[in-house]
């Protein structure tokens, strides 16, 4: 069976996929205007309308509503070999309470239990507790208080209910290496605010956040959680931060970070809104996205959304990052630092989940990874608009997604990024091996849409890669194609749709469609499967097609831009050896050829970049 593909792209950049049986009408048909191909041929098909979102979509912190998501579900363990079994607080018991009660200037303590001594300086309340199983439940409203915990034991904190401002240091300050469980109590909200400067600091103690712990803060309960960190960070442990689902947390500033940990962040669900001056996450271990809905917006100087010097997990629920932080000079490392909305030091992983960011400022970055990058299964919108920063002889560029390992996009992934800063400009870019296994992956820049320094591979999915000022698809070492259909469109010469660096072009499987000034060549000794290049001017809006010797479109497309001279390059498993073919522009065949080799055409049309030699007609 032919497979007959049309691929639409308009100036407007509408485009439509249709997969069609060899009995079905080939002719190519402009799907615009929202319209999309059906039929039951239409075995494969991708509306106009979504295509056209290509160029017009943007991304906002409130493209979610705070009430409109689902939240994730957790199972509690019961078994106390799991890891996290101690994590909920489900499976530990709180059964002595102490009620602290602000009020204005001061604080009412009711309730006694043995092993905890309560002490009071108006309403600054200390706690010393050496017994287990204690539970404080905080209420009140207090202008200038706050609460301060020793423990030697676990303990849970309840806000029913709190409003805590502290004129002299953190609101609530926990000297304690061990787990403590907050919990919002439901229906409540509770409002955290620490002092602008520290006046209650203690040799050897931390405090370094609004609300602060030596130990493990683990989140909990629907109720409403406000902080309005003043100082530094906004919630900060020196140990790990646990967030359940359920969970309603508001870090509404933070001169630095919203979170900071030492050890490692789990989210496992809840909404998580964030508007710090520095990071929004920033963790010295992994962090873990399992569900709920984050959202950050990022100001300050080259600060990032979600940072780890270690990895990065993101498994479920959606998170929204909008950036407008500007790009500096670092002078203690004497190089640019540049804001990226997701920033990982080693590998990250992007499953299950959506990811939607946004940066407008100079050198900004969607997704910057230091180690490998995963995608499988979710959805990404990546834009950034911010040009290039120079300082000196020093610059940094604009990147939708970097990463310095292997790149691998897996199936059930679905990608826009658009990069309109000019100069560096990059879609997806990795500095060591790029792979495409499937998905939709839809790429709109000013420099290279996809750009890799050892090889790209694409083995399926549908590919779309437009340029308006450099290579579509730009290769520094091997380029291999086995399945799928790609698209790629660059600029005038010397820049091309496809662009491999006189290294191995290889073609064994999928439909592609390269339209540029120039285009590498096929490495015919590599190939198995055959091509075609030629050279033509193209009108925006008209088709070039590809037909057999009964005119039936084995690739075709809508011109999505104006060349007063093309290089093109058809590839398609449907070329048989030894039949005759036609490129069709406008409706008017500019080029013809036997089929008796496995690159087409002569060597003058391919304004050759190098990938092998090019057979003859």
């Amino acid at each position: 069976m032919k497979t007959t593909v049309k691929f639409l792209a308009m100036l407007a950049m509408s485009l439509c996929i249709v997969a069609c049986g060899e009995e079905e009408n080939t002719d190519v048909v402009d799907y615009t205007n929202s319209e999309t191909p059906g039929g039951s041929s239409a075995t494969d098909t991708i509306s106009s309308e979504l295509l056209a979102t290509l160029m017009s979509f943007d991304v906002a912190i409130n493209d979610v509503a705070d009430d409109g998501f689902t939240d994730a579900t957790e199972t509690v363990p019961t078994d106390e070999s799991d890891d996290e079994y101690d994590d909920f607080v489900e499976n530990s018991t709180f059964d002595s309470q102490i009620a602290i009660a602000f009020s204005g200037s001061t604080a009412t303590v009711t309730g006694s239990v043995s092993g905890v001594t309560v002490t009071q300086d108006g309403a600054y309340v200390t706690v010393n507790s050496t017994v287990a199983g204690v539970e404080y439940v905080l209420s009140g409203t207090t202008t200038d208080g706050g609460l301060k915990v020793y423990s030697s034991k676990k303990f849970k904190l309840t806000l029913n209910g709190a409003n805590i401002t502290s004129l002299e240091g953190a609101a609530i300050n926990i000297q304690s290496s061990k787990r403590i469980f907050v919990e919002s109590v439901s229906g409540t909200t509770n409002t955290l605010t620490d002092a602008a400067s520290y006046t209650n600091d203690v040799d050897d103690e931390d405090q370094d956040g609004c609300l602060f712990a030596e130990g493990q803060l683990i989140f909990s309960g629907d109720g409403e959680l406000t902080v309005n960190g003043n100082y530094k960070h906004g919630i900060c442990s020196d140990d790990y931060i646990y967030i359940h689902s359920g969970t309603n947390i508001n870090v509404a500033s933070a001169p630095k970070d919203a979170l900071h940990t030492n050890d490692k962040v789990v989210i496992a669900g809840g909404l998580l809104k964030m508007t710090p001056d520095g990071d929004a996450i920033d963790c010295e271990g992994d962090i873990d996205i399992r569900g709920g809905l984050l959202k950050a917006t990022l100001t300050g100087a080259a600060v990032k959304g979600i940072k780890s010097a270690a990895n990065i997990s993101i498994t479920g629920g959606q998170q929204i990052i909008v950036s407008t932080s500007e790009a500096e000079y670092d002078s203690d490392e004497q190089d640019i630092s540049a804001s990226s909305c997701v920033k990982c030091d080693s590998n990250l992983v992007i499953s299950n989940a959506t990811l939607l960011t946004k940066s407008s400022g100079a050198a900004g970055k969607g997704i910057n990874v230091d180690g490998n990058l995963t995608i499988s299964d979710a959805t990404l919108r990546i834009i950034t608009t911010g040009e290039q920063y120079i300082y000196g002889s020093l610059d940094s560029s604009p990147k939708g997604v970097k990463a310095e390992g292997v790149l691998t996009i897996n199936s059930g992934s679905d990608i826009m990024v658009r990069c309109s800063g000019g100069e560096g400009s990059e879609g997806i870019e990795s500095k060591s091996d790029m792979v495409i296994n499937d998905g939709n992956v839809y790429v709109y820049t000013y420099d290279d849409a996809f750009n890799a320094t050892s090889s790209i591979t694409i083995n399926g999915g549908k590919v779309y890669a437009y340029s308006t000022g450099n290579d579509g698809i730009d290769s520094n070492g091997t380029l291999t194609f086995t399945g799928g259909l790609t698209i790629a469109i660059g600029t005038d010469q010397p820049e091309g749709g496809i662009d491999c660096d006189e290294s191995t072009f290889k073609i064994t499987g999928g439909t592609i469609i390269s339209i540029g000034g120039a285009t590498s060549t096929p490495t015919s000794s590599a190939c198995t499967q055959r091509s075609v290049i030629c050279s033509t001017s193209l009108t925006s809006g008209t088709t070039l097609a590809l037909k057999d010797s009964d005119s039936n479109d084995l690739a075709s497309m809508v011109v999505p831009r104006t060349f007063s001279q093309a290089t093109v390059l058809i590839s398609s498993p449907s070329i048989a050896q030894g039949s005759t073919y036609n490129v069709y522009a406008g409706g008017k065949s500019v080029y013809s050829f036997t089929a008796n080799s496995i690159v087409n055409g002569s060597s003058g049309t391919g304004g050759n970049m190098g990938g092998g030699g090019m057979g003859g007609r």
